[in-house]
């Protein structure tokens, strides 16, 4: 099942990509697989975004990953890291923490925190912030900005619009308990770094979240927005009308729309 899904990801987003411009090598870091890509029209060097894919913890790895790092590349025009993070069911947590720790360190020594942004959809927004709570811990420096697009933060599922949204999200229609079950490992899904919208945020850089009123996991990106507010982050969100989890296919107005947002706010991030 995994290396089916795995393939219909990769077919999907390359669909998504279109033609890319930017060039990708594959590299291992410890244990982690990470895409590197260069843009063609490279505009700073010394910039970097780190990239963690969704796939419900469970997929997404691979030729989806190594296609979406190449998008950022192009977006951004910057050096992109498309961490294809271990996953279960061989690899559960902390293996995807792991990998973005190591992803996150190989990083800072070519670029520095202040030239760095961390992004991550979906199940790679868990990631994201988990590896910034470790990193964090472990006294390294934290990123210049953050980017969650409709983040897998709570695998308790406690939200509101696990009840309300059940069948009115066209991309996830239900729970996925099992993912979070199989990703967890026995571990307590309502601790911080298997969930962090329940962590100390205290200390995060600025950090960009969208959702859909119509995403399985709006309550997910309201209430993380709330819980980065309360720890004196300065959080922006962006909620978008009728979109499901993931967007509408990324040719649409709103994608259109969407994009051009998380550029300026990442511009943003490396000016301050």
């Amino acid at each position: 099942m995994k290396a089916a899904v795995d393939g219909q990801y990769a077919n999907a987003l390359k669909g998504l990509a279109g033609r890319t411009h930017s060039t990708v090598e594959t590299i291992a870091i410890d244990a982690a697989t990470v895409h590197v890509a260069t843009p063609a029209a490279q505009k700073m060097p010394d910039r970097a975004y780190i990239d963690f894919h969704g796939g419900a913890l469970v997929f997404g790895g691979g030729e989806a990953c190594r296609a979406g790092a190449q998008m950022q590349a192009d977006q951004h025009a910057v050096l992109c890291y498309g961490v294809d993070y271990r996953m279960p069911p061989e690899h559960p947590f902390p293996a995807a923490v792991e990998d973005g720790v190591s992803a996150y360190r190989h990083a800072l020594e070519r670029h520095g925190p202040k030239n760095i942004v961390v992004g991550g959809r979906s199940a790679g927004g868990n990631i994201a912030v988990a590896t910034l709570l470790r990193a964090r811990d472990e006294g390294l420096p934290l990123p210049a900005g953050l980017v969650l697009l409709s983040p897998q933060v709570d695998l308790t599922e406690s939200g509101d619009s696990f009840a309300t949204h059940q069948l009115i999200d066209v991309v996830l229609p239900g729970s996925l308990r099992s993912s979070n079950l199989l990703y967890a490992n026995g571990a307590d899904l309502a601790q911080p770094d298997v969930s962090p919208l329940f962590a100390d945020l205290t200390g995060f850089p600025p950090t960009f979240l969208q959702s859909g009123t119509r995403d399985l996991f709006l309550s997910n990106t309201v209430r993380m927005h709330r819980a980065l507010r309360r720890a004196g982050v300065s959080a922006e969100l962006h909620v978008f009308e009728a979109m499901p989890h993931g967007g509408f296919g990324g040719a649409t107005p709103e994608d259109r729309e969407l994009q051009q947002e998380i550029v300026r706010f990442v511009e943003r991030c490396w000016a301050d």
